[in-house]
């Protein structure tokens, strides 16, 4: 018999290579997110999240569609993903249910090759600190040390030493206002694909910075300097060989925990360059920590509403910064709009038009579905949660519309007093898009003053605004920050600390957790 040909042999066993349906590595999914004030009377319970579970979870973000290139690289297993509108801290009850479904969720599906941790990072609950890093602590007793976790995170965040620890791959936003969260997203999942399917593992490196400065970020826009160049040199520094990311928290200013600070991190196998890059990044920020300033211009009320009755340009912008609900306020606070309706400016329909949103108020919403369209309507709104500054703000006027709301608002009504348009709602609501006002009859376009309980203007508003001012009201994310009752930060932090002494900004390797007992 001739011998088989060695050349045919290398063949076969080509054909066979291929034939071989790929191993795709089992990723999990699992994450709570919420950025929660502990300066607000206001408590988030389980419901706020709207969680989803299952398959369900994959609905949330364009990259999961089921013909796309990350679908199709894993084995999905998704736990529960809950996003919560920032408000005030989780109650326990509420972060212990969640957390024991996802547990008990993870338990099932056993083993996996990865984790994707899809937090906000700003969490409070009751009575524990570092919620987050709780968390991830919690689900590495169950996933074991080899899984490889991969942390995305808003740059609002704070990245504790044990979260650092037990993530091995993190990252975090690069703008604010967020226009790149799905693309940072998928960064951390995709960092997570290569390391797994490369075989590379666990970075070896990661670089940890505390930089001691707590800024609003009303104050740190990347749309203006400094925090503009100092947020364009994370990429070029993130794709240096060596490198598998870098990222810059600014860190949450609204919550009175030790780990409330910004942060530096940097991850990667070239551990000269791993450090020195986390280095270079703190330094660059702490070097501009005193350039900060409010993405707008600011006043007090009385002064915004007195610029903007006098301008000529329309639609002017006016945010109600201090109980804004996209921060962490609780959304109610009728101080603001008391102090319109006193305003004889805005007493007759002859007088301004300014769009107030919004202010919840149930029973009234109740009132209007009774009056209708057309009707006349006499109730109260607002301060059943935070009446620390005024209580409930008396409304008369007419229904101008009735809709139903999203998961947040459930129902909404614009009612006309004087000159003001008030969006009530049931549930708290931010309003962020031009449909969030034209679905009620309101343009915003049009509108010689539009009011909205935010911070920094989100792009369609911004895009909008013919002009803007940012007032400095009281609510539980009070703008002034360094008059706040802190009392377990850090110190000394920048700016509370003016003239503390530069800290030491070396680069602390964090270590893997394989090795975190």
């Amino acid at each position: 018999m001739k011998p088989f040909p060695f050349l045919l042999v290398l063949c076969l066993a080509g054909a066979l290579a291929i034939a071989q349906p790929k191993h795709l590595p089992r990723i999990a999914i699992a994450g709570l997110g919420i950025e929660s004030s502990t300066f607000s009377p206001a408590l988030t319970d389980e419901a706020a999240f709207h969680a989803k579970y299952g398959d369900s979870i994959f609905s949330m973000y364009p990259f999961w569609a089921p013909d796309s290139a990350v679908r199709k690289a894993a084995v999905w297993v998704p736990t529960i993903d809950g996003h919560a509108l920032p408000g005030g801290a989780v109650t326990r009850a509420a972060y212990e249910s969640l957390v024991r479904k996802t547990l008990n969720s993870l338990k099932k599906h056993l083993p996996y090759d990865g984790l994707f941790y899809d937090i906000h990072g700003a969490m409070s609950v009751v009575g524990l600190d570092d919620p987050e890093g709780d968390f991830i602590v919690r689900i590495r007793k169950v996933v074991g040390r080899k899984t490889i976790i991969s942390t995305a995170m808003d740059l609002h965040g704070n990245v504790s030493w044990r979260l650092a620890e037990n993530s091995d791959l993190i990252t975090c936003y690069r703008m604010a206002p967020h226009e790149d969260a799905i693309q940072t997203k998928r960064r951390a999942i995709t960092n997570l694909i290569d390391r797994i399917e490369s075989g590379k593992g666990k970075p070896a490196y990661k670089a940890y910075i505390a930089v001691p400065v707590l800024l609003p970020g009303e104050k740190t826009s990347t749309r203006i300097e400094p925090g503009k160049s100092l947020y364009a040199k994370v990429w070029p520094a993130a794709v240096q060989p060596g490198i598998v990311d870098a990222a810059i928290w600014i860190g949450y200013a609204w919550a009175d925990e030790p780990r409330n600070h910004a942060v530096v991190m940097v991850t990667g196998d070239d551990k000269a360059k791993v450090t020195s890059t986390a280095e270079y990044l703190a330094r660059s920020f702490w070097n501009v920590r005193k350039e900060f300033k409010f993405v707008a211009p600011t006043g007090s009320l009385k002064e915004c509403l007195d610029k903007a009755i006098a301008s000529s340009k329309h639609p002017f912008y006016i945010s109600d910064s201090g109980d804004n609900p996209t921060a962490g306020g609780a959304g109610d606070v009728t101080w603001t709009l008391t102090q319109i309706l006193k305003r004889p400016e805005f007493k007759t329909d002859k007088g301004p038009s300014l769009i107030y949103a919004s202010i919840p108020g149930p029973d009234l919403i109740k009132k209007a579905i009774a009056a209708g369209v057309g009707g006349h309507v006499d109730g109260y709104a607002g301060a059943k949660v935070d009446a620390r500054l005024a209580p409930p703000v008396h409304i008369a006027g007419t229904v101008e519309s009735i809709v139903k709301g999203d998961v947040d608002a459930e129902v909404e009504a614009s009612i006309k007093v004087g000159s003001v348009h008030i969006i009530v709602t049931r549930k708290r609501k931010p309003y962020h898009h031009e449909k969030d006002f034209t679905r009620l009859g309101l343009n915003p376009r049009t509108a010689d003053i539009v009011v909205v309980k935010i911070g920094y203007l989100e792009p369609e508003l911004y895009d909008m605004r013919a002009d803007w001012l940012l007032a400095l009201t009281p609510g539980g994310v009070d703008q002034d920050i360094e008059h706040l009752p802190y009392k377990r930060l850090k110190r000394p932090i920048f700016p509370l600390d003016r003239n503390m002494k530069d800290p030491d900004l070396k680069a602390k390797l964090v270590p893997s957790s394989d090795q975190v007992k």
